[in-house]
């Protein structure tokens, strides 16, 4: 199983009712745990077969790229897997919208990761073209969220 398997494993465990999971196949075994509200590493990890791995990717395959060939232009992409959030509380004002210019290292979004909340900052100066992403969506790893236009 790869690592980016692995981490949409744990993030739809985190946001699943369930608190204990363990699953094993084709010599791969892991075993999560919520404790406290945060999910638990992977206890054993034995690498599985390339074949094994490929099944479960081509589940979730078709919607990425076809979703990638309809956005053009420069954007800005998700570092981790998370959720996000378009405003730094509930009853605040979003950090941007469609039509605002930001500059580099401004804050654009707040990623939640596992309980931990990190301000995703734009890396250059920019215009907000689009916005792709809705507020409290799970993201994935470079997962575009904005498009934009460099200035």
């Amino acid at each position: 199983m790869e690592m980016k398997q692995i981490n949409a494993l744990i993030t739809k465990f985190d946001e699943s009712g369930l608190s204990k999971i363990k699953m094993s196949k084709d010599g791969f075994e892991i075993e999560m745990e919520k404790a406290t509200g945060l999910v638990a590493a992977p206890v054993q990890a034995v690498a599985a077969a390339p074949v094994a791995a490929a099944a479960p990717v081509a589940a979730a395959a078709p919607a990425t790229p076809a979703a990638a060939a309809a956005i053009s232009g420069d954007t800005i992409d998700s570092p981790m897997v998370g959720t996000f959030y378009a405003s730094p509380s509930p009853d605040s004002a979003p950090f941007v919208k469609v039509g605002d210019t930001v500059k580099k290292g401004q804050a654009v979004a707040v990623l939640e990761a596992m309980k931990i909340m990190n301000e995703l900052e734009a890396e250059f100066d920019c215009k907000i073209v689009e916005i792709l992403v809705t507020d409290g969506q799970a993201v994935e790893y470079d997962m575009p969220l904005f498009v934009v236009e460099k200035i």
